[in-house]
């Protein structure tokens, strides 16, 4: 009988794989011979489907990962497309390459993909299967039935549900969650057990390879994707940080007092009702002079000046607070202070090309850039100016976007990002991994600027200044894997319908700004509300999607809307914010909010950007900066690109503008920052200067009590504290220089986390 097998396998096995009608009889006919036929009468097991079946187990036990089978290069000579989106390809790596000899229907036991999987052959992944599994089981039956590949009756997954959704889960508690899967024949099955998760928050609750939920000592928010092949769920937990009964109900009570104090603005009313959920008490309203200081940098990057700290001191009236937001929103220094962050956003850049001549291009557009600010330019135009832009570079400065942004990646990635909020990198060689975001999505948004055109300037250079933009007549994008020519199309949405001489730019700017395109306001809003309140509704704050959800989606929702409503008035959006009771509030942490990173319970210090402080400093110290190729008197935030020898701005996370992503600034503190606060040739300069204000303040009339406050004043936009004072006093009068004295002072205040700290 054994001879008999081998020559029936021998022979057949081969007419297997070429004609798939048979697959099913043969398969029986190999189960006959193994002894393993299933009788007529048994029902316990069902047709297991490759698509719907296999690829999401194969996904789940990791097979089809990225450190595994499912990158680009495959593992030891096995490929497989990551997360199972190609199962078609899929069916041909694992069932049809190497010879067949990883499937073996008539001894399925005996199939490679089981062997390795259990580890009863060398496995560089280890043993991922128990034959007594139910995992194992469908692997096996999947084999038993013939290993049928996708067909095209076969149901499509349409949708999962998570259960629950939404749970208030305290401290050290579990929640086990329940997936079903929907299919388009309408039928559906529990899927808890075959479905991946993933926590967005572990510090705050882990889940395990079977969906349960396990919250730690730690309170706040916490999302859980749930997957199960294309489709994903989220689950949202609340871990607070009292629990019901007493303390809830004095956390209410102090609450409604805040409530009270508010005036019930928008965004205060959704912040109040998330710290009502979470049992949160914000911390109190930040000092007068904390505010100040706080508001000037976040708004024109600058530092008050002693008259200034002194005037708002003296300012009796209520609405000081909001009348001083208005006048920052006026200065010069408000619209370059942005101009410089649009400037990085847009990739203003200066280095990396063969020519010098790019200068009078940054300069002209980081002007175009600062004028549309000071002159509050809607930014639905702002944005449309810049995607459509035409023309002659130096005429039309929009234009000169297309210096760094030139190739088919670079004008999806920045647009998604800079725009949208959305993180679409990943898409550009295969299906997203966390989003719904496809290869066909993304080069339809690529198939957008395919017929931006380009002629002038210099042979050796990038992009010259005098550059034109122009429509060419033709240009297309293709499917990288199926070669289609693709219709431009925005994210998401429908084809556009265009003629063949239309420019699909114009479509898209006006889809930017259509109700249909749930991104733009919001991510706007985001933006704006990440640069003020030191963290995103949406964290990161460019990295928007279905598994990443919103903090206080309410409070997002509701500020996106009032922006959309105001004309998508810039300033309207900055008042909005800075009038919050959130940003007003303290940035120590109380009792009722120990440990919230989330909710903007207090305000979440930041330290101060690069060109901040250089500034800063060159205020304080009254000696400017010298930059190579700039005018005497340069601020280091008006530099027109990042390509300006700086050390001290490399030093402290001067982006390098490769991308459209704002983690490119750094705000970690590191070793080298602390070397060059010691070490630095240009704050020793500052302080040396026979002209600056350290000899200033060593010389006169002035009592050593009005240095010390004068000092206080100028660099911590404050007077000094009694015992402050004191240590101050103490040291001036035991230097016997009184000069060296003053530059120690000056020099000790500025390596203070106060000075280099937004608080």
């Amino acid at each position: 009988m054994a001879i008999i097998r081998q020559q029936f396998l021998k022979f057949f096995r081969p007419l297997f794989w070429r004609f798939k009608a048979g697959a099913a009889a043969i398969a029986i006919a190999f189960q006959i011979l193994q002894g393993s036929v299933v009788g007529a009468g048994d029902q316990s097991t069902g047709p297991v489907r490759f698509s719907t079946e296999v690829v999401p187990l194969l996904t789940r036990l990791g097979c089809n990962g990225g450190g595994c089978h499912g990158k680009a290069t495959g593992q030891n000579g096995f490929r497989l497309s990551l997360l199972g989106f190609e199962p078609d390809l899929d069916y041909q790596s694992l069932v049809n390459e190497s010879r067949g000899r990883r499937i073996f229907p008539g001894a399925p036991g005996q199939s490679l993909i089981l062997l390795k999987a259990t580890a009863r052959i060398p496995h560089g992944g280890g043993r991922l299967l128990d034959e007594s599994g139910d995992d194992y089981g469908i692997l096996r039956r999947w084999i038993e039935q013939g290993a049928m590949g996708p067909q095209a009756n076969d149901p499509v997954l349409v949708r999962i549900e998570l259960s629950p959704m939404e749970k208030v889960m305290p401290v050290r508690t579990s929640q086990q969650l329940q997936v079903k899967a929907f299919f388009s024949d309408g039928t559906s099955r529990d899927v808890s057990r075959q479905a991946m998760y993933q926590s967005n928050e572990p510090g705050i609750a882990t889940v395990d390879a079977s969906g349960k939920v396990q919250t730690s000592s730690q309170h706040g928010l916490v999302a859980v994707m749930a997957r199960f092949g294309e489709q994903i769920a989220t689950f949202q937990g609340v871990v607070p940080f009292v629990q019901a009964g007493g303390q809830m109900n004095q956390v209410q009570a102090k609450l409604d007092e805040v409530e009270r104090l508010t005036g019930g603005s928008p965004a205060d009313k959704y912040l109040i009702q998330q710290w009502r959920k979470l049992g949160v008490i914000p911390s109190r309203p930040a000092e007068e002079l904390t505010f100040l200081r706080r508001v000037m940098i976040d708004i024109c990057g600058t530092l008050p000046k002693p008259e200034e700290v002194l005037a708002f001191a003296a300012d009796k009236a209520s609405d000081k607070r909001a009348k001083l937001i208005d006048r920052l929103l006026e200065r010069p220094e408000y619209a370059s202070y942005f101009a410089m962050k649009w400037a990085d956003i847009l990739q203003n850049r200066g280095s990396g090309y063969s020519t010098s001549k790019q200068r009078p291009g940054t300069t002209l557009f980081s002007g175009w850039i600062r004028d549309s600010l000071a002159s509050n330019k809607p930014y639905d135009q702002f944005v449309a100016e810049i995607l459509t832009a035409s023309g002659r570079q130096n005429e039309n400065p929009p234009a000169i976007w297309y210096r760094s942004v030139r190739k088919s990646p670079e004008y999806v990635e920045s647009v998604a990002q800079a725009f949208l909020g959305v993180r679409i990198q990943c898409a550009q060689c295969h299906h997203h991994p966390t989003e719904s975001w496809s290869q066909a999505d993304y080069f339809g948004l690529a198939a957008v600027f395919a017929k931006v055109g380009r002629k002038g300037g210099f042979a050796d250079a990038e992009v010259p200044t005098d550059q034109v933009i122009y429509l060419a007549e033709r240009g297309e994008v293709v499917h990288p894997r199926t070669g289609a020519a693709l219709a431009p199309r925005p994210l998401g949405g429908p084809e556009f319908e265009i003629g063949p001489q239309d420019d699909p730019r114009l479509s898209l700017a006006r889809w930017m700004t259509s109700p249909a395109n749930p991104y733009f306001a919001r991510t706007m809003v985001n933006r704006m509300w990440a640069h003020f309140l030191g963290r995103g509704l949406v964290h990161p704050l460019d990295d928007s999607r279905s598994t990443n959800p919103p903090s206080n989606p309410e409070l997002l929702e509701s500020l996106a809307n009032n922006f959309r409503a105001s004309g998508y008035d810039i300033k309207h959006l900055i008042r909005m914010i800075t009038k919050s009771y959130a940003y007003g509030l303290e940035s120590l942490p109380s009792d009722g909010n120990l440990g919230d990173t989330q909710t903007f319970a207090r305000f979440y210090t930041r330290r101060l950007t690069a060109e901040t402080l250089l500034d800063g400093i060159s205020q304080i110290l009254e000696v400017p900066s010298d930059f190579p190729g700039m005018p005497p008197g340069t601020r280091a935030m008006d530099l027109p690109d990042e390509n300006v020898a700086a050390p001290f701005l490399d030093i402290f996370g001067r982006p390098a503008r490769q991308t459209a992503c704002e983690c490119e600034r750094v705000d970690a503190p590191a070793l080298h920052q602390a070397l060059e606060l010691v070490n630095s040739t240009e704050i020793q300069r500052k302080l040396a200067s026979a002209e600056g204000y350290a000899k200033r303040l060593a010389s006169g009339e002035k009592t050593n009590d009005q240095r010390v406050t004068e000092a206080f004043l100028r660099v911590l936009a404050r007077p000094p504290r009694p015992e402050e004072l004191k240590a101050a006093l103490g040291f001036l009068k035991s230097e016997p220089d009184l000069s060296e004295a003053c530059r120690s002072l000056l020099w000790s205040l500025l390596a203070t986390n106060e000075f280099f700290f937004n608080h």
